[in-house]
């Protein structure tokens, strides 16, 4: 176990490893190599063997195993594993569900057991279906309730102040049926995209919902408090809200409730009302998953150096360890809560899924969007959890079945160790650790350009798509250029017809076919499939709607949607209509900026910067005003030094030219680089934001008053709009059901 690893990392894993999950000391110092990970976490994980009488010789062998199987990148667990295990946080998963029912001490328990979850490490999600309609009476003080959506913003906020304490970004679902009364309130609810940034959001859609849609019938919201019918509402017209929506900005998302309970292991311990924050692990009320994937590029055969076939023999091993693996971090696990423990080890819920899909296809010369790759999804994913059943089996043996397994619809069928075995979940960063495409997506792009030190640009090719140009002799700096810019490669007409079909990316592939695939992988998975459905900008609301329709159609679970850039044309559109009404009403006059007197008073503030120590000087006039601000940012010279010498003289200009500091203040609030870092326990993007957030801080010496008197609210560490990554300013790409960049590896979720 002590020989040295030979570990087969790409330069941007290395990066993710150092940046998320490797070992530092209190001054954030990296204490710990790749290999000492892996080696500590499948070191840890062996140690459970122990509980279940194995002997020091048996806990090695698995311990190699384990070792062989991750850093061969053959399988990875989910991120808090990596990042905890043999650590002394000790929690391991990465999905959690809370009950919020309909009372104010359940409500704010919720809160406090999601901010315990978030501090861990992980996601949660809750349904607030049990919560009565907003104007609703509340019988201890005879008032009225606000209803589910103000009781978010409640979780929302206490989700901001947990991430704002520096610990790992807390996600959150949040479901409601949509048969409660307040449903049209929560289907609007994200309309504004600076409202509920902690929440990805779903409707619960019901059978007879459907059924009353296809048929352009009425159906009932009913109180969940009386249980009485309130009104009746034209499906239809809540449907095309639900559409409209989410052809706006992404969400809602839709969740197909009696489709889940349909396949719901365990309906007698209850029912399930919701998932975790990207909706493929839908849980029972505190229950939590743990999480892996299987990288399916490296389980192509190969003969005289071309792929010929898909190595079943490797897929049926890697499967059998990866749920031995998940079936020991559910005792390794070191639980946020004891109802949780409970919970988790009563039912023993694992949720094995994979990655690296579009590379297997890629290399097999299977295009994305044909019937072919549907079929091998459907033999692949079956092949999967009909070995996962194998080794459950073979577990329930050794080890006994899950506590519930009497209470479960496997107990006069199968003895299994586990109540779920296959989860199609968001790989993330987990993907670019193992140097694959992400989940069941397509290639986002055959090339892109990734940002790195110093504001120089690499362009990022796929690995498949570069090893072909050069077979081609079509290898240039000059055509990747072209790639990157594009992404996608379809009107390169130079390049051959079955190249194009092979390297479909995401908006290559029609809306319909990545229902199709999700449908595909869903056939074969106890839980359910993480997946993006992208559409272009130009995509129509009917073109949603059908999606939407054929996912039902197609027995999927759920649906997350995306049409391209379609957030950040929400915030565009505003803009420009209030710059459209403020032109109307201006008349334009020559401004000429206030002398500055010869003697000036001022303070000087310390911000630190990705660039080093930056000293923002604030004057101030006669009226205690900012006046003017000079920079000097140590001793980083050069560019950085000319840049913020300059946003200082043009602050000044504007200042003395009566422009409002808020105004400044909003302008370059945000703005980031490829350095951001810490000060004050809030993040500096870059120094602009720097110079924002000392501004938006500073104190006139004539009164120690902010000089906004409070009216200026500050956006210290919010989140950025999502067509820039809030850690280093590159693009987000939807997948998964997330957001994600793909530069430095942050995820929304």
């Amino acid at each position: 176990m002590e020989a040295t690893l030979k570990l087969n990392l790409t330069q941007n894993a290395v990066k993710v490893l150092q940046k998320r999950y490797l070992k530092k000391d209190e001054n954030g110092n990296i204490v710990e190599t790749p290999e000492q990970l892996f080696k500590r976490v499948a070191k840890f994980i062996a140690s459970v063997e122990r509980l279940y009488g194995k002997d020091n010789l048996e806990v090695m062998q698995t311990e190699s195993e384990f070792l062989d199987l991750i850093t061969s990148l053959r399988f990875l667990p989910n991120s808090p594993t990596l990042m905890n295990a043999g650590r002394k946080l000790g929690q391991l998963s990465a999905c959690f569900v809370i009950q919020v029912d309909d009372s104010m001490e359940s409500i704010f328990d919720g809160v406090k057991y999601a901010a315990i979850i978030h501090k861990s490490g992980g996601g949660t999600g809750f349904s607030f279906s049990r919560l009565r309609p907003k104007g609703d009476v509340v019988g201890s003080t005879k008032g009225v309730s606000s209803g589910p959506v103000s009781f978010m913003t409640v979780f929302d906020t206490a989700t901001e102040a947990v991430k704002q304490g520096g610990t790992r970004r807390g996600a959150n679902m949040g479901i409601l049926r949509v048969d409660h009364p307040d449903i049209l309130e929560f289907i609007t609810c994200k309309d504004n995209n600076n409202k509920l940034n902690n929440f990805n959001i779903s409707v619960g859609i019901t059978e007879s919902f459907m059924k009353a849609v296809l048929e352009d019938k009425e159906y009932e919201l009913i109180n969940p408090r009386t249980k009485k019918v309130v009104i009746s509402l034209k499906a239809t017209e809540v449907f095309e809200t639900i559409v409209n929506q989410a052809w706006k900005n992404g969400e809602p998302g839709i969740v197909f409730l009696d489709r889940i309970n349909a396949y719901n292991p365990l309906p007698s311990i209850g029912e399930i009302e919701s998932t975790n924050p990207c909706g493929e692990q839908p849980l029972l009320p505190f229950e939590s998953c743990n999480l892996g994937s299987i990288n399916l590029a490296k389980m192509v055969k190969y003969f005289d150096n071309k792929p010929v076939d898909i190595d079943w023999e490797l897929l049926r091993d890697t499967v059998h360890k990866s749920v031995h693996f998940l079936d020991n971090v559910i005792d390794a696990n070191k639980y946020p809560l004891k109802m949780i423990e409970d919970m988790t080890k009563a039912n023993r819920k694992i949720g094995l899924g994979v990655m690296g899909w579009a590379d297997m296809l890629i290399q097999l010369g299977i295009p994305y969007n044909s019937q072919d790759a549907l079929k091998l999804a459907e033999d692949i994913m079956k092949f999967i959890h009909d070995e996962a059943i194998n080794t459950s089996q073979r577990l329930a043996l050794s080890r006994g079945v899950f506590p519930n397994h009497q209470h479960s619809i496997y107990k006069d069928k199968i003895q299994l160790r586990n109540a779920t075995l296959t989860t199609i979940a968001p790989t993330g960063t987990l993907s670019i650790i193992a140097g694959c495409s992400s989940g069941i997506e397509p290639l986002f792009a055959v090339a892109f350009v990734r940002n790195v030190m110093e504001g120089t640009k690499l362009i990022e090719v796929n690995p498949y798509f570069e090893k072909e140009l050069k077979r081609l002799g079509m290898w240039s700096r000059e055509l990747l250029e072209k790639f990157s810019e594009k992404g996608s490669i379809q009107h390169f007409e130079e390049l051959p017809a079955e190249m194009r079909r092979i390297f479909a990316t995401s908006h290559d592939i029609s809306p319909a076919d990545h229902i199709r695939m999700q449908a595909a992988f869903q056939k074969y998975t106890d839980n359910a499939v993480s997946k993006t459905v992208n559409f272009k900008n130009i995509a129509t609301k009917k073109d949603v709607k059908e999606v939407y329709l054929l996912a039902y159609k197609l027995s999927c679970k759920g649906v997350t949607v995306y049409r391209d850039g379609s957030r950040e044309e929400q915030v565009i559109s505003n803009v420009k209509k209030k710059e459209e009404k403020a032109q109307s009403d201006i008349t334009f006059q020559k401004i000429i900026p206030k002398k500055r007197p010869s003697v000036i008073k001022g303070t000087t503030t310390l911000m630190k910067t990705g660039c080093g120590n930056l000293y923002v000087t604030i004057n101030e006039d006669t009226e205690g005003k900012p006046f003017e601000v000079f920079t000097n940012i140590g001793k980083a010279g050069g560019c950085a030094s000319s840049q913020a010498e300059a946003i200082g003289r043009l602050i000044s200009l504007s200042l003395r030219s009566n422009v409002e500091p808020e105004e400044l203040i909003k302008q370059l609030m945000g703005i980031s680089c490829h350095q951001p870092t810490w000060h004050e326990s809030g993040r500096i993007l870059s120094c602009s934001d720097a110079i924002a957030k000392a501004l938006e801080k500073y104190q006139p010496l004539s009164t120690k008053a902010p000089f906004d008197n409070g009216k200026h609210k500050s956006t210290y560490d919010k989140t950025l709009p999502l067509g820039a990554c809030p850690e280093c300013g590159s693009s987000i790409q939807h997948e998964e059901g997330c957001a994600k960049c793909y530069t430095c590896g942050f995820t929304k979720c």
